[in-house]
């Protein structure tokens, strides 16, 4: 094996076994993320698109000449020499192994090297769609949470409103009823000033018919004293 399929072998392994690590199941998407914000990943990233662009071009030459050498040592041409010479078909067929082993190896290679920049973009993705799952889950539950205690104290107060129109309504009630006791007694307080008045009116003209008869016999009184001083005088001349 010459030296540049025996580097693409190598690489062939390398692929192999870092996209076996990648689908580890108890490695998680966000570990692989904190690998991949790595520094190092971080400086090697200006680099890595033409870095991987170039992977690709060689392993679609080499893809290519694995191609045509398979295609050259299995044509008509070369079984008919085959044929001709059979010392020259074990070496043919030797070719013809060499050149298909080294087609599978290129084109595994590339293959692979599409799946792993793709199994590092989903883990990407994956890690970045589960922290913002679990942000939302976060919010979801904080939203839950104050949805419930929102709930909770819409009950308390309700319940707070309720007691207040409870207790509104019993002192409505009671205020009612002080309204009507202290009605009737004002009622009560009116009739007795009436009452009162009656009495004072009637004292008032009792008085007046008093003095008045009181006057009347002051003066009849002093009609008397009159008559009796007039026989009095005339006895003493």
């Amino acid at each position: 094996m010459t030296f540049q399929w025996t580097a693409v072998a190598f690489f062939l392994y390398v692929e192999i076994a870092v996209i076996l690590i990648l689908c580890l199941p108890f490695i998680s998407a966000q570990r692989w993320r904190s690998v991949f914000n790595w520094r190092i990943w971080n400086w090697l990233s200006p680099y890595w698109n033409k870095g991987f662009f170039t992977m690709i071009m060689i392993l679609i030459v080499l893809f290519i000449d694995a191609v045509r050498e398979v295609q050259k040592y299995s044509g008509p041409q070369s079984m008919q020499d085959a044929k001709v010479n059979p010392n020259l078909f074990d070496h043919l067929h030797m070719k013809l192994f060499r050149a298909q082993r080294n087609l599978y190896i290129s084109g595994f290679s590339l293959f692979l090297w599409l799946i792993m920049r793709r199994v590092v973009t989903l883990l990407n993705q994956v890690a970045i769609t589960s922290e913002a799952s679990a942000g939302l889950q976060a919010q979801m539950d904080s939203a839950n949470k104050a949805a419930k205690q929102y709930q909770e104290d819409n009950l308390v107060l309700r319940q707070a409103l309720l007691d207040e129109d409870k207790a509104m309504s019993a002192k409505n009630q009671h205020l009612k009823k002080e309204t009507e006791k202290l009605a009737g007694e004002l009622k009560a307080a009116e009739d007795a000033v009436r009452k009162s008045h009656a009495e004072v009116e009637a004292m008032r003209r009792q008085a007046k018919g008093l003095a008045q008869e009181y006057d009347r016999l002051l003066r009849e009184h002093h009609q008397l004293q009159n008559l009796q001083s007039g026989p009095a005088d005339k006895k003493d001349q």
